[in-house]
């Protein structure tokens, strides 16, 4: 099972979708639900972290599941998700020199890990106006 946690974002759905169109059971809990504690008991074989419209340390049990979870639990960031990852490993949050809304960009990888099945040029949307 895969947990998702809902950063009450209209996009956390979506995620789900994908997530069980790849053949995994989900449960999906609000970042508010329950205690990091809780969570990392229910059996996860793996978290995803959605989007949301806060920061890191507004955004529940985020950073808590992040810093307390196995080390061999994978954990998947999107977005607010990704940053509270970052945070929780000592980065930080910061506005972007270059907004990129809405702008498309040429991408390019080695093919190793979870690209491994992914075209090694293609095009992709960004959408953001924050780094870490």
């Amino acid at each position: 099972m895969i947990l998702i946690i809902d950063n009450y974002d209209s996009f956390t759905y979506n995620l789900v979708h994908y997530v069980q169109e790849l053949g995994a059971k989900t449960r999906v809990i609000r970042n508010d639900d329950m205690s990091a504690k809780e969570a990392l008991t229910l059996g996860a074989k793996g978290i995803l972290i959605s989007p949301g419209p806060k920061t890191p340390k507004d955004a529940g049990m985020c950073l808590d599941v992040i810093k307390t979870s196995p080390h061999d639990l994978p954990i998947f960031g999107v977005c607010l998700g990704l940053q509270s990852i970052g945070e929780a490993f000592g980065g930080h949050v910061i506005t972007a020199k270059q907004i990129m809304h809405g702008k498309v960009s040429p991408v390019e990888h080695d093919g190793s890990g979870m690209l491994h099945d992914i075209p090694n040029h293609f095009k992709a949307t960004r959408y953001h106006s924050l780094a870490l």
